[in-house]
């Protein structure tokens, strides 16, 4: 987390699960001694994570798995180019066989009307 910090800088506000290693007194107190809000989601929200579960269990077995990176900047590309396909062209069954791309652009154009 401190590497992260450096690099990117602070956040206004941290938001995780309830998990131990997001509870401990290590953990918070860097956000604390950052000025960093903490929130968490309920107890047992295992819901919330739900999509995001899917979307890595869908990068691991269609791109990660299947390729052997020689460096990280080959990963960086070819992950980069899994998530341009996944967003644009992959269609996904929860959307009606639409993409996520089209869904979005489809809801943001009805709310700029």
């Amino acid at each position: 987390m401190q590497e992260a910090l450096e690099t990117y800088g602070k956040p206004e506000i941290f938001n995780t699960d309830q998990g131990s290693q997001f509870t401990s007194d290590e953990f918070t107190g860097v956000l604390k001694r950052n000025g960093i809000q903490i929130s968490m989601d309920g107890k047992g929200r295992w819901v919330d994570n739900v999509f995001v579960e899917r979307l890595w269990r869908s990068v691991k077995y269609e791109e990660v798995y299947l390729k052997a990176y020689d460096d990280v900047r080959t990963a960086k590309r070819s992950l980069a180019a899994y998530f341009r396909f996944y967003n644009s062209e992959r269609r996904h069954q929860s959307l009606n066989d639409k993409t996520p791309d089209s869904v979005y652009n489809h809801a943001a154009a009805k709310l700029a009307a």
